[in-house]
C-alpha cells in the first residue's frame, strides 16, 4: 500500500491558452482503465478483498480508514490517494461519510505524477 497527495498544494499553475488554474496530475495510461466513484455513507465499508488489478483510490470528500494486509488502519481524507498493487489485500471504511474516485488498470504508476504523502 502506497500513499500519495493530489490536493491543490501539490498541483501546478497552468497559464497556457490564457488559463489560470491549478492542476494536480494523477495518472496516465495506455491500456484499458476503469474509473468509478464510490460513496460510503456512515458506517460504510468496502470489504476486505484482493485487488483484481492495480487500484488507485482518490479521496475527494469526507474521511475514512484504509488498511492493507495487516489489520492496521490508516486515516485518509480529502486530497489523499492510496495505491494497491494487483492481488494486494485491502479494505476501506468510514465512520462518517467518504466519497472517492477509483481508478483500476493493469498499467498504473502513480509515483510518476503524484508526490508521496
Amino acid at each position: 500500500m502506497e500513499f500519495y497527495k493530489f490536493n491543490k498544494d501539490n498541483g501546478k499553475i497552468i497559464s497556457k491558452f490564457n488559463s489560470n488554474f491549478i492542476m494536480s496530475r494523477i495518472i496516465q495510461t495506455n491500456k484499458v482503465t476503469n474509473i468509478g466513484c464510490m460513496y460510503l455513507d456512515e458506517k460504510g465499508i468496502v470489504g476486505y478483498h484482493q485487488a483484481v488489478v492495480p487500484q488507485l483510490l482518490l479521496i475527494v470528500n469526507g474521511e475514512g480508514y484504509v488498511r492493507g494486509e495487516k489489520e492496521e488502519y490508516f486515516k485518509v481524507q480529502s486530497g489523499d490517494a492510496v495505491f494497491w498493487e494487483k492481488d494486494e489485500w485491502h479494505e476501506t471504511k468510514s465512520d462518517k461519510r467518504l466519497t472517492a474516485i477509483v481508478i483500476e488498470s493493469e498499467e498504473l504508476n502513480p509515483s510518476s505524477f503524484m508526490l508521496d504523502k
